[in-house]
């Protein structure tokens, strides 16, 4: 045993450091545990030397209004730490959703400490379905916010006034940030602790949890009809892999099927069977899609987007977008820099 514990350093004093970075967590009930375990397993590497996990440079509590257990989706309980009261001696409020309608439970002790929080000029962070919460708290009114692709819809009839975009990491819109969840949590714990603590100890955080880099805000994490990857139809699943790789040129269905080794026919009724759409539509959303990202996150041209994304000039880009999106590419940008 002796030599055992010769192997392992006792920890630095660090006992007189102020953390550079405070966070409280909110969890609702039957909350989402991956994107909570990646944001704090990010602080934990980053708060402390080495590998010993102490609260130095970063600190944070689990606030509840009640001391009870709270579950996550998948069963695991988590404790709270801290009781939610008028003082609020956090960065960054965080905000962790998960099932639908739990995110909406919230009783009015919890939204109006949110609130206290953003007046107090408190960051308020909503992750997952987070942002369904701070909606519901009034505090995305107006707002550019970040929604994973398979609440947009509901997000968008359950709150008009906020503007939710699925083609985003994270969101910070006046210090009301928001971020679809996942792995994506992530990217975003990376951009809070470099901006407190330097990029060294957010670096840290990657390096320990064996990430190779983080993305970029910008960054296209969102992936159009992704779940047809993996819906077990070998057709679509195939099909689908090459139209993300092919987004600049396009093929014909009887290329493409000819490409998986089946017919034209068989692959319609693989893709109406699992999208409910012909392939070619398939196709042309996900590009459009593309297209959509791509005026958000770069200054190319119509007319070059329109070629990146394979249609035969712009009036045909034009044409489709404003089909699907009920605007032209011109009339979002302008509508959206105007936000």
């Amino acid at each position: 045993m002796s030599n055992q514990s010769s192997l392992f350093s006792p920890p630095p004093n660090l006992e007189n450091v102020l953390p550079d970075l405070r966070i409280g967590f909110i969890l609702s009930p039957h909350f989402s545990l991956l994107p909570f375990a990646c944001f704090i397993e990010s602080l934990r590497h980053a708060a402390d030397e080495a590998d010993y996990s102490r609260q130095i440079y970063c600190h944070w509590r689990i606030c509840s209004a009640s001391t009870q257990p709270i579950s996550a989706s998948c069963g695991v309980a988590v404790s709270p730490d801290f009781l939610l009261q008028t003082s609020l001696p956090f960065d960054y409020l965080v905000v962790v959703g998960g099932l639908l309608p739990d995110s909406l439970a919230f009783n009015d002790i919890t939204l109006n400490y949110i609130r206290s929080a953003y007046e107090a000029n408190i960051s308020v962070v909503g992750l997952c379905t987070g942002s369904f919460t701070l909606a519901n708290a009034g505090l995305l009114d107006n707002r550019r916010c970040a929604v994973h692709l398979d609440h947009c819809q509901q997000f968008q009839k359950m709150f008009p006034s906020a503007c939710p975009e699925t083609d985003q990491v994270y969101i910070n819109d006046n210090e009301v940030i928001t971020c679809p969840g996942g792995t994506t949590a992530l990217d975003l714990a990376f951009s809070l602790i470099s901006e407190r603590c330097g990029k060294a100890r957010a670096l840290k955080g990657l390096s320990a949890l064996s990430v190779e880099k983080h993305r970029a805000a910008s960054h296209r994490p969102n992936r159009p009809y992704g779940s047809l990857s993996v819906c077990g139809n070998w057709r679509v699943e195939q099909a689908v892999a090459l139209m993300e790789k092919r987004l600049s040129t396009p093929l014909k269905m009887s290329e493409l099927a000819q490409m998986l080794n089946t017919s034209e026919r068989e692959l319609n009724r693989s893709f109406n069977q699992h999208a409910g759409e012909a392939p070619s539509t398939v196709w042309r959303k996900i590009r459009l899609s593309y297209g959509h990202w791509l005026l958000v996150n770069t200054s190319k041209s119509i007319a070059t987007i329109a070629a990146d994304c394979g249609f035969c000039d712009a009036s045909h880009f034009i044409r489709w977008f404003k089909n699907d999106y009920e605007e032209t590419p011109h009339e979002f940008r302008v509508r959206r820099r105007s936000i």
